[in-house]
């Protein structure tokens, strides 16, 4: 998971061309991407847990990073429209209540000529494992909170947005995804 985290962020980095520029992690967690902020613009960190917004400020003062952190729902963002250059989100698809709500306030905030950039993991379109997906969602959502069997891609359409590039990262269940409008 590291590995894609990385990744995830090299490719944030490369899309950054100017300080003016605004940057929402949506769905913060616990901070496990905030070591891989960029420096000099915009950042702001959300999450529905308190706990987790708690646990993320202790880890942006100990990694000596600037950005903002608000516990806020995905689902109903506090945010102008047009708002943000970039979003980014790692495996939180997963546990948003309805996910093309999301998907769809994340279209609201993001500019024109802005871009989302998913890390996700997603119920696989192979049709033995799609099915054991299906079969064990229920396992995955009691244990971790974490619905196995969103069909990501077909949601971000009914939202509205356009997949720029989709990348496999481990089959066809993680992918890496950038949006536009």
């Amino acid at each position: 998971m590291k590995d894609w985290r990385q990744k995830l962020w090299q490719k944030v980095k490369k899309k950054i061309d100017k300080e003016s520029m605004a940057l929402l992690e949506a769905g913060v967690g616990t901070g496990k991407n905030i070591a891989y902020y960029p420096n000099g613009i915009e950042i702001y960190g959300i999450d529905f847990s308190p706990k987790m917004i708690s646990k993320a400020e202790k880890k942006l003062k100990k990694q000596n990073k600037e950005a903002k952190l608000l516990e806020m729902d995905i689902q109903n963002l506090d945010f102008e429209d047009n708002y943000f250059d970039l979003i980014v989100t790692s495996c939180v698809f997963c546990s948003v209540p309805d996910p093309i709500k999301g998907l769809e306030e994340l279209k609201r905030v993001l500019k024109e000529d802005g871009r989302i950039i998913m890390l996700e993991h997603m119920r696989s379109q192979n049709k033995f494992m799609g099915k054991m997906m299906d079969l064990f969602n229920w396992v995955s959502l009691y244990t971790w909170g974490a619905n196995i069997n969103r069909r990501t891609i077909e949601n971000i359409k009914k939202a509205g947005l356009e997949p720029v590039e989709v990348n496999d990262l481990m089959s066809d269940i993680v992918k890496e995804i950038e949006l536009k409008k």
